[in-house]
């Protein structure tokens, strides 16, 4: 093994045995050798095979015992298991620039946080500010760091991938070097994660084209420039690829790379049963071009209607299209009202009044105001006191507005027992309860189930909140019969969550479209701590569409009255 490499692993150990919080002299002990290694003049191998490595100043026995097993065998048991006993995430925030093991160890044992992802969401949440050695600038600099870190990821969440998409197409559109250009694969079908950007342009000008796409202003590295595609890598890390095709053959392009290859597949089937012949450059009779003038056309070719690009995943979409079931599927411009907002009063960072202001900008007729309840001390939670002062400042804004209404909501914890977070006389006060688990995320599937069930079964829930908790690209949703919970909501009358965070777009779309089929009843979330929250609603109507839901089936595309009906003929 190489003297740096024995380095770089003395180096991890004095930083895991900080994160471990062991005694401070022996993690320096540690550095101490590695920089002893370092400065070394002679070959380390040669001084370990003429067992001279302990008469070095600064090495004793122990250390004397791991360096050698490094260098002869290439391998440190010691090293390995300390890196095992450490959550994984937790070394992977050692990367982010100004943040030690220390303040990594507060945030763990603060917070329970064990990835990066999930501290980037907690700095978005404003949970770092009361802890011991932060604050504001503090927050902002790890998330800095946090932004820096993300170009070495391999995975990317919708919204950060889509808004860099949208970003280059209108660098190609401005630059007017072809006569259309579209966003395709998983984006245009709004998979919540994606590993890179596929952008088509129609032109009889390839190479103009490629040449405009790699002088990009944000491109860092170009792996790949043909004839008639190229492929970029962005400053932020994530790939680009380009498809320049001719422009009749445009449509079949952008079906084919939108996908999803399941989908590719079964219409390539499909079609050849027909006799036809079909791939990204047109569908064939024989060898004659059948025309088609958009994507409608070769859907109505092969006997479908047309299918969304979000229904493209090979579900059940096929065969709706071909019996003529395609949903008309839920919009933004069917949305009334939010739900799930958080103010200052929890652990938001806008009055509540602002958000009123912002959220009859965006046209909406309500907003249902959730704090978070009294248990989530890490998010302000509110207790009764608060709670009734809160009330008194929406009776006075609903005086106020008589084109827009506030309705009294809390996000309320779901305790480990099952039970919520205020005793009856004070849930029955409230217009709607979001019951969600923010805490004791390690229970075995049977618990989380039977927990989630009890809080299901309360009169007084109205909403089941980020139901299986996850974090993307950051924590996995807790251990949950997901089918059983969406079975008793049905069951019950209870309305599911569409978290529309980028972060959780929780309820997975997967699921969506069984509780669908069990009547359940939605309702589409931006679970906003800020005024620029409130536009996350969008990539949950993505998620919504992705799981077939049609107007009918999202409670917030009710109107004022309506809605307030429906909320207080649940509770009775």
């Amino acid at each position: 093994m190489e003297k740096k490499e024995i380095v770089k692993i003395l180096n991890e150990i004095g930083l895991l045995l900080e994160l471990k919080g062991e005694n401070p002299f022996k993690s320096r002990a540690y550095y101490n050798a590695a920089r002893i290694i370092e400065l070394l003049d002679e070959d380390i191998e040669t001084i370990v095979k003429e067992d001279r490595l302990k008469d070095i100043k600064g090495i004793g026995e122990a250390l004397n015992k791991k360096i050698t097993e490094l260098v002869l065998t290439g391998k440190l048991k010691y090293y390995e298991d300390l890196k095992a006993s450490i959550p994984e995430g937790l070394i992977d925030m050692l990367k982010i620039p100004g943040l030690g093991p220390k303040r990594i160890r507060t945030i763990y044992e603060q917070l329970n946080i064990t990835s990066v992802r999930e501290l980037e969401y907690a700095c978005l949440e404003n949970r770092l500010l009361d802890l011991p050695g932060f604050g504001k600038k503090m927050q902002n600099n790890i998330l800095k760091g946090i932004q820096f870190i993300k170009q070495f990821s391999s995975h990317f969440l919708y919204s950060e991938a889509y808004s860099q998409a949208v970003d280059y197409k209108e660098y190609l559109d401005a630059a007017n070097v072809a006569k259309k250009t579209e966003i395709a694969g998983s984006l245009r079908r709004k998979k919540e994660i994606v590993k890179d950007i596929d952008i088509l342009s129609a032109s009889n000008s390839p190479n103009t084209v490629i040449d405009t796409f790699i002088k990009y202003p944000k491109v860092k590295e170009i792996v790949e420039k043909g004839d008639t595609k190229s492929s970029v890598i962005l400053e932020d890390g994530i790939g680009v690829d380009l498809r320049v095709i001719k422009e009749y053959q445009f449509p079949y392009a952008l079906h084919h790379f939108t996908g999803s290859k399941e989908h590719n597949t079964a219409m390539r089937h499909r079609a050849k049963k027909m006799g036809i012949k079909m791939n990204e450059y047109g569908i064939f009779k024989g060898e004659e071009l059948i025309k088609c003038l958009n994507e409608e056309e070769i859907f109505f070719n092969l006997g479908l209607s047309f299918i969304p690009p979000e229904l493209r995943e090979n579900m059940g979409e096929i065969e709706a299209a071909e019996k003529g079931t395609i949903p008309n599927l839920v919009d933004n411009s069917d949305l009334k009202g939010i739900l799930h907002v958080h103010t200052r009063y929890s652990d938001g960072t806008n009055s509540l009044k602002e958000l009123v202001e912002a959220t009859r900008n965006l046209g909406y007729s309500y907003l249902g105001v959730s704090d978070h309840s009294k248990s989530a001390y890490y998010a302000n939670g509110l207790n009764e006191e608060q709670l009734f002062e809160q009330w008194k400042e929406i009776d006075n804004l609903n005086q106020i507005y008589n084109d827009f209404r506030i309705f009294k909501g809390i996000e309320s914890d779901i305790l480990p027992d099952g039970s919520l977070d205020f005793e009856d006389e004070i849930l029955e006060k409230f217009d709607f309860v979001i019951a969600s688990v923010h805490s004791n995320f390690n229970l075995n599937k049977q618990e989380m189930t039977e927990r989630i069930i009890k809080a299901l079964t309360n009169k007084y829930t109205t909403i089941l909140g980020h139901p299986t908790g996850r974090l993307l690209l950051a924590r996995n949703g807790y251990d949950i019969d997901m089918e059983k919970i969406i079975e008793i909501a049905s069951s019950h009358g209870k309305i599911i969550e569409i978290n529309s965070n980028p972060y959780r777009l929780d309820l997975d779309w997967r699921y969506i479209k069984y509780a669908k089929e069990k009547n359940v009843i939605f309702a589409i979330c931006p679970d906003a701590h800020n005024i620029e929250g409130l536009s996350h609603i969008t990539y949950g109507i993505g998620i919504a569409k992705k799981g077939w839901l049609e107007a009918k089936d999202v409670i917030n595309t009710l109107d004022i009255e309506s809605i307030s009906k429906f909320l207080k003929d649940l509770k009775q």
